[in-house]
């Protein structure tokens, strides 16, 4: 699969059973449906994160294309406080996260200090003296 951003080749990265795709040249990645709310599992928020990506919004920056049914991705809200703008595949074939919006999305979530999967995406794709 190629990056919708840039159409290099996507790599695929496991996280505690979970496929990241992630892109080397731009730092983005694809959530398929449903990898989002296995990310977000041990939140305590996780119910009320994911029913903020409802709402479509509109947004002037250049439109994607989902890389499994070539749809062009819509823009959603992410976040209920502070919020991250996310590309959406209309079919919900899955979400886009440009560089640094996987973890500005994880870190809306609440946590346990331990959760294995918060610190593993931090240090995969983190400033490492942070974790």
């Amino acid at each position: 699969m190629n990056c919708p951003g840039c159409n290099y080749p996507l790599i695929v990265l496991e996280v505690e059973g979970v496929e990241i795709d992630h892109c080397l040249a731009c730092s983005g990645v694809w959530l398929d449906a449903g990898e989002l709310g296995l990310l977000l599992a041990d939140a305590a928020n996780k119910d009320e994160l994911m029913q903020s990506l409802a709402a479509g919004v509109q947004g002037k920056e250049k439109k994607i294309r989902c890389p499994i049914c070539r749809k062009h991705l819509e823009k959603v809200d992410y976040g209920t406080e502070k919020k991250v703008r996310l590309d959406k595949c209309p079919n919900n074939d899955g979400l886009w996260f440009d560089r640094g919006e996987l973890l500005d999305m994880i870190n809306m979530g609440e946590f346990p200090v331990d959760n294995r999967v918060f610190i593993l995406l931090h240090q995969v794709f983190g400033d490492k003296s942070q974790v």
